[in-house]
């Protein structure tokens, strides 16, 4: 809702995350899935730990500073506030550790700031101050080869698209900046298709381009052609799983509805040690 003007498309979008997450992997039985908006208790949270957060901290953060250039018209409140919402996402269901990629932890490292100063001048332990791991693929570019992977930027790879689509966008990413013609010895270690063969493609195919890049022994066209097909096989049983799941909206909307029950549970639980710890009336 920061960055968007309608939120018209914002149901559906929702719905189409949690076919995403579920298809991907994600077990409603070990995990809880739910929507932000229905557990109401993170915007009181929010609203306390604004209060404990300094404005030029916030506009310190470089998150911050890279949204105002992407949208210098539209730099709204929530948008700044951000990682104080974020905070509250974070340590009001008690989460001690948070797996980010490398351009996140900035945020995560304030979360801590926010907790630390709430906990000290309320003189409690009712947050719990978050750790940071690491996703093993520190931050994912997206095909123009300088951003981070994001939709708003059209820069990134639907999931969900067919192989043709997914072989489109690969067509376009943007590959070792410094390497003109065909014949030009490439350098997979600043190309960003190379870094995503490391992801999807098998080890020796890895070697073998990683080698014959260096030498000019393959073009980065045909580099492309076989990322695009190691990435469509690796989404095979995603997307089969996710056309099955689509078909059977009641069971998401299920997960969803049952995910909100237990999230809000906890919630409420922090929520009573946190007004406690204020000393609300």
């Amino acid at each position: 809702m920061t960055t968007v003007e309608t939120t018209q498309e914002l149901k559906q979008n929702t719905f189409e995350m949690a076919i995403d997450w579920l298809a991907a992997g994600i077990r409603p039985e070990d995990s809880i899935l739910f929507v932000q908006s229905h557990v109401p208790e993170v915007l009181e949270l929010h609203t306390y730990l604004s209060m404990v957060t300094q404005m030029g901290k916030l506009t310190d953060l470089p998150t911050f500073k890279e949204k105002i250039s992407q949208q210098p018209d539209n730099v709204n409140y929530g948008l700044l506030g951000y990682p104080v919402l974020m905070t509250a996402d974070i340590v009001l269901y008690k989460t001690d550790v948070v797996p980010v990629g490398i351009d996140q932890a900035p945020h995560l490292e304030f979360a801590r700031e926010i907790v630390r100063s709430f906990n000290y001048r309320y003189n409690t332990k009712a947050l719990i101050e978050p750790q940071v791991k690491h996703t093993e693929i520190l931050k994912v570019l997206g095909t123009d080869g300088k951003a981070k992977m994001s939709k708003s930027l059209n820069n990134h790879i639907e999931l969900a698209s067919t192989p043709e689509e997914t072989a489109a966008r690969v067509k376009d990413m943007v590959t070792d900046p410094a390497r003109i013609k065909r014949t030009d010895p490439g350098n997979p270690d600043i190309c960003n298709v190379f870094s995503m063969h490391k992801i999807f493609s098998p080890a020796d195919e890895v070697e073998m381009i990683n080698r014959e890049c260096r030498t000019a022994g393959i073009g980065c066209v045909d580099c492309k052609k076989r990322f695009a097909a190691n990435l469509n096989l690796n989404l095979e049983p995603f997307r089969k799983k996710r056309a099955e799941l689509e078909s059977r909206p009641d069971y998401v909307n299920d997960v969803l509805s049952d995910g909100a029950k237990r999230a809000r549970v906890i919630a409420q639980k922090t929520m009573e040690e946190v007004r406690e710890a204020i000393q609300l009336p």
